[in-house]
């Protein structure tokens, strides 16, 4: 073997070890734990209950998700009390009777909510309390409020702008799964839910938000649960990223 040969064999298994080594501190990292260990439980334990220390760190984690430019356009509902969460169960008498038995049987449901009709006025609100937390000068009121344009931009001439409130919502949730992942707390997504009748239901509470999506959280059924220990399916990670 030449010496330039020898070069580029040389290149190529050191190219090799640090692809190795690299894959290896990717999957030990605890972010990728958190996320190989989270999936979509299809039957929860109803004795097991979430304590109230986590589920204080789970409100409080709602509470700081992100949302563009700080719109926070969003009602969370927690079910918890059994009364509760029959108001829940009553909601699928129409449809979805597949997701049913979580309303009952996950140790707690949150309704993500959003609003339909975010107004400059409602946007004001989180405005003010940017200054108050000392997040935002006084001085920069003014100009910060011109943020509200990027939501005009979102908004018919009826005043909606539900599908990018929605859209923020959805970041909540996402930053609620790994929440719970981390905490070693089990999770059912659902977007199979029944917007009309839950806003029947929880008319009050909901304050004109609209739900089209909740997550049922709890602790699965040991030995009942289908979905529980399965290997992560998964595209390829060349089949969905391009990095340029």
């Amino acid at each position: 073997m030449n010496s330039l040969s020898r070069y580029a064999w040389l290149s190529k298994l050191k190219a090799a070890d640090i692809k190795l080594n690299n894959e290896d501190k990717n999957v030990s990292h605890q972010i990728i734990k958190d996320l190989n260990s989270r999936y979509t439980t299809k039957k929860y334990d109803a004795e097991k209950r979430i304590s109230q220390e986590d589920m204080a760190i789970i409100k409080e984690a709602i509470r700081l998700s992100a949302s563009s430019i700080n719109s926070q356009p969003w009602k969370f509902i927690v079910i918890e009390s059994d009364e509760a969460k029959q108001r829940f169960h009553s909601t699928f008498a129409n449809k979805h009777q597949f997701n049913q038995p979580h309303a009952t049987t996950a140790s707690h449901t949150i309704l993500l909510a959003y609003d339909p009709k975010f107004t400059k006025e409602k946007f004001a609100k989180r405005v003010d309390a940017e200054v108050t937390s000392g997040h935002l000068p006084a001085d920069m009121y003014n100009t910060f409020m011109g943020a509200y344009a990027f939501a005009e931009a979102n908004t018919d001439e009826n005043g909606f702008n539900g599908h990018w409130t929605k859209a923020q919502v959805y970041i909540a949730l996402g930053n609620l799964l790994h929440t719970l992942a981390r905490l070693g707390i089990d999770s059912t997504p659902m977007e199979g839910v029944d917007p009309e009748l839950i806003g029947e239901e929880f008319k009050d509470e909901l304050e004109d938000h609209v739900c089209e999506v909740a997550l049922a959280i709890g602790y699965h059924k040991d030995g009942e649960d289908y979905n529980h220990g399965l290997p992560k399916a998964r595209m390829a990670l060349d089949d969905v990223i391009t990095t340029l």
